[in-house]
């Protein structure tokens, strides 16, 4: 026994990665994240127990993700980082522990040896932290984000976790600084005057916060496997229609925008978000739009077509998948689109969960041809990549 006991902070609500539930219950590799950074440090021989600090609604989330694992029982957050970590330390009180070691839930991949680095700098320090040195060139930046000068790098590092400490140093450090606002508890140790040692962390030990983190973090899996189960490239197209009928709007890729005539449809009628849709079901080669969201069913009345998306979404990430680009094009001559393309750009990622720079959105017209040329109707068609 070495007196070691771990606290996992896993009381984020952090959604921007997608999915619709906080990022930590996300799979990786078919596992969710939040498992993976529990068995980091229950596989390890140098960590007598591990407990985990969650949000008080996450409870079934946490049971199905920790189901097996010989974790102690979760105990709940605060706001805060500060205040979970601070919870966390005092339910660890009766356990007469001499070290301890704070994780993000959002690092998966902390490997044996960084663990044991902060372990043994408890010997001769009060707190340690995993971290990487600086070796891009750093500049700063100006409130029009241009360039307003050139940071030295030298002696400046990148800040991980696990972050280990003394037990009772840290837990009066975090008592003594209640009132203030700090961003990790290597801060409220530097806050209290106790020195911290850095320690060199590792590459892979990356925080998961966005979807293209995701992505690396399945790159991380592909390589520690030897590279086996490579990605698989899918592209996928979509096209709607609709009519115009009376009304003072269109929806269009999730944006109202005021016209003289409304899309006639069963939902809402909005062909940007069907041909996003489509274009999502045929990468994966699950039918189409119709085939999940019948016509015919009564609860897509009038429905939110951005419901259709999310679902498209979904099933990619169910299947271990991500979205790496979606192309929009909209076919009209009526209402114009560029004013609104940067709404409609923003509102696509939101739904499926990615960074808006892997939309886009285009418009033309049919120089007065056709249906839309004649102004009947509004067309749209969709590329959709993903990699599975």
């Amino acid at each position: 026994m070495t007196g070691t006991v771990a606290l996992v902070l896993a009381g984020g609500r952090g959604t921007r990665a997608g999915d619709g539930v906080p990022k930590q219950y996300r799979e990786i590799g078919g596992v969710p994240m939040l498992r993976r950074t529990l068995a980091a440090f229950v596989d390890h021989p140098d960590i007598d127990a591990v407990r985990a600090v969650i949000h008080p609604d996450d409870a079934d989330l946490y049971n199905a993700s920790a189901e097996g694992l010989a974790v102690l029982a979760p105990v709940f957050g605060s706001e805060s980082r500060q205040g979970s970590s601070y919870n966390g330390l005092i339910s660890l009180l009766n356990m007469n522990s001499e070290k301890v070691l704070i994780q993000d839930a959002a690092r998966p991949f902390t490997d044996p040896g960084t663990i044991r680095r902060i372990i043994d700098s408890l010997a001769t320090s009060a707190a340690a932290i995993a971290a990487l040195p600086v070796i891009d060139t750093m500049k700063r930046g100006n409130a029009q984000d241009r360039v307003s000068g050139t940071v030295e790098r030298a002696g400046l590092w990148r800040a991980q976790t696990p972050q280990g400490f003394r037990f009772k140093a840290i837990l009066d450090a975090h008592e003594a600084v209640k009132d203030q606002e700090l961003t990790d508890d290597a801060g409220v140790a530097e806050a209290m005057g106790l020195p911290v040692q850095l320690v060199m962390g590792h590459e892979n030990n990356i925080k998961i916060t966005t979807e293209d983190d995701f992505m690396r973090a399945e790159t991380i899996l592909r390589e520690q496997a030897g590279g086996a189960a490579p990605a698989e490239t899918r592209l996928g197209t979509g096209f709607d229609v609709h009519r115009f009928e009376p009304g003072d709007h269109v929806t269009l890729c999730g944006i109202e925008i005021p016209h003289t005539a409304r899309l006639k449809g069963h939902s809402d009628a909005d062909v940007g978000l069907h041909a996003i849709t489509d274009a999502l079901f045929g990468a994966l080669a699950e039918g189409d739009i119709g085939d999940h969201f019948p016509p015919s069913d009564p609860q897509w009345k009038s429905a939110d077509s951005a419901i259709f998306l999310a679902k498209a979404a979904e099933r990619v990430r169910a299947r271990r998948g991500v979205i790496t680009s979606l192309d929009i094009t909209i076919i009209c001559e009526l209402p114009k689109i560029g004013p609104h393309r940067a709404a409609m750009r923003q509102r696509i990622a939101e739904i499926c969960g990615i960074n808006p720079d892997r939309v886009s959105v285009k418009a033309t017209t049919t120089e007065g041809l056709g249906f839309t040329g004649r102004a009947e109707g509004i067309a749209a068609q969709a590329a959709a990549a993903i990699q599975l």
